[in-house]
């Protein structure tokens, strides 16, 4: 019986962080849980995707199974995650959601490509979902159907990043800010950071302007331990206090975060730095609350101020203009849907088409036989013509005996007759055929009207 692909989980639509928390499954137990799932009588392939915002299995059913059987799969499937997350079973009917079939094949497309996501367009999913095809892979518990599925999603992301502007302008605060940095320098290779404060904020633009070329980076906040620790996670240097005039003076780019109460970088502090940088550009990325830098500074000759209501409306237009391009991403993704499930239904009759195919060598085989074994008796040319008369009448007549049997005998059989037509490119209703006194069926060229006719 043909496979079917099913997926069960829950993401960040269908359930809260702290019920994601509980069911997430760790690195170090996926492959156990794999076994367990394509253990299963039902299961012959499965996938585990467990991130902060999603946990879902990608399931593939077995070869043996009924038809009927996908529905059941997810439904074990449902229960595997119950008892493997030690999560009551009726806590989890308005948590968990499954898609079979298509709607398997799509929602996989979808999540690959970001279309799913929380921020749509966001290029980790795809990474992650590369690193649960690769455990899977090398726990063997991918097959040629749901390997394949999972291949195809990667290259139907590619298709929508270049294709589509989904991914184009950045969508948190401090990739915003590296954009915006990039825009004032141009690239950020060796360029000075400095960072004021040590709000987890604060680290996080420090990391993207540090994988975006930006060599020296260094902390200084009023708390000197704070400073050091928040340094060493951000592979900087950390810096005192009272030497905060001095940093500002070296630093390209100002990442400043404290929660003081009254601005930390003055006009008048700002206007001595940079007097001491020769005017040279400075970048300063604000993201306090209340604000670190008094307005007036970004007036100052080279400066280019930003605070966190400038980056959160560049970011909220950002996402706008991914929203739109999402239509088109949706529309290239339906297509690839289509051309895959096109593709799994065509290995529903690829047991049926071998089967034909070793029916027909059969038949074949056994009437050249005869024939061979005919042509060695035969004493004359007359005879071996005959011989081979034969082969091509007894191999005719044994493929067609079966088939025109069941279309005498079928309940709706010019509906039956219409497919034999199409599977054998017939040009016509009727034509070629013949109907004998007896009313069988007999193809024109076969039988007493193929080859030279016989003396009565």
């Amino acid at each position: 019986m043909p496979s079917e692909l099913f997926v069960v989980g829950l993401s960040w639509r269908s359930a809260p962080v702290s019920v994601r928390e509980k069911l997430a499954f760790h690195d170090e137990e996926i492959e156990s849980h794999l076994q367990r799932l394509i253990a299963h009588e039902l299961i012959d392939e499965a996938l585990i995707l467990s991130t902060c915002n999603r946990v879902e299995i990608y399931g593939c059913t077995s070869r043996s199974a009924p038809a009927s059987a996908v529905a059941q799969a997810a439904a074990e499937t449902r229960a595997f995650i119950s008892q493997s997350r030690g999560y009551p079973s009726e806590k989890l009917s308005g948590v968990l959601f499954e898609h079979l079939e298509k709607d398997a094949i799509r929602h996989i497309f979808r999540v690959a490509s970001a279309l799913d996501s929380m921020v749509v367009g966001e290029s980790q999913i795809l990474g992650q979902l590369k690193s649960a095809f690769g455990a899977s892979s090398s726990y063997e518990s991918l097959g040629p159907v749901l390997g394949r599925c999972m291949e195809r999603s990667f290259g139907v992301a590619k298709r929508v990043r270049t294709e589509t502007g989904i991914s184009r302008g950045a969508a948190n605060i401090s990739s915003v800010a590296v954009e915006l940095a990039k825009r004032v320098f141009g690239e950020l290779d060796g360029k000075s950071v400095l960072v004021v404060g040590a709000g987890k904020m604060s680290a996080l633009a420090a990391r993207h302007l540090r994988a975006d070329g930006a060599a020296k980076i260094r902390v200084t906040n009023r708390s000197p331990e704070k400073a050091v620790r928040l340094a060493e996670e951000i592979d900087g240097m950390a810096s005192g206090w009272e030497d905060l005039e001095i940093e500002l003076s070296k630093a390209d780019v100002i990442v400043t975060s404290t929660g003081a109460r009254e601005p930390v970088l003055t006009k008048k502090i700002m206007k001595k730095t940079m007097k001491r940088r020769r005017y040279k550009p400075c970048f300063i990325m604000d993201i306090a609350v209340p604000r670190d830098v008094e307005t007036s500074v970004g007036k100052l000759e080279g400066v280019y101020l930003f605070d966190i209501d400038d980056l959160e409306r560049l970011v909220s237009e950002n996402l706008k203009e991914r929203s739109r391009e999402a239509e088109a991403a949706t529309a290239l993704v339906e297509g690839e849907v289509r051309q895959f499930d096109q593709w799994m239904r065509q290995q529903h009759v690829v047991p049926t088409i071998r089967s034909l195919r070793s029916h027909f060598h059969e038949v074949a085989a056994s009437e050249v036989e005869k024939a061979v074994r005919a042509m060695g008796k035969a004493r004359s040319e007359h005879e071996r013509q005959e011989a081979m008369q034969c082969l091509g009448k007894g191999i005719a007549n044994k493929l067609l005996h079966a088939p025109m049997t069941v279309l005498k005998q079928a309940g709706d059989a010019e509906t039956l007759a219409d497919s034999v037509s199409q599977l054998f490119s017939l040009e016509s209703e009727g034509e070629g055929v013949e109907h004998n006194p007896a009313g069988t069926l007999k193809p024109a060229g076969i039988g007493e009207a193929a080859g030279p006719a016989k003396k009565a």
